[in-house]
């Protein structure tokens, strides 16, 4: 069963969002979610989650600047697509 994971990192200091975002996709399946919610742009993160085989999705956020939507790539289309 696919699992939907939601990770508030405002407020956290640099490393922190991204090594909890790590922990958080650990053993991702396909199908698999985390929506992150975010108040920066972590540009460092989605080069990370590009080369480890991940894809993502930005949006504005309802509960903060952003959420993003990270995935396992391989999976037929991306979310909401």
């Amino acid at each position: 069963m696919a699992r939907e994971v939601t990770l508030d990192v405002r407020g956290m200091e640099p490393p922190e969002p991204l090594e909890r975002v790590l922990e958080a996709i650990d053993g991702f399946e396909p199908g698999d979610r985390l929506r992150l919610i975010i108040d920066c742009m972590p540009h460092p993160l989605f080069r990370v989650l590009e080369r480890n085989g991940y894809g993502h999705r930005e949006e504005p956020g309802t509960e903060s600047l952003y959420e993003i939507t990270i995935w396992r790539n391989g999976e037929r289309s991306a979310p909401g697509a």
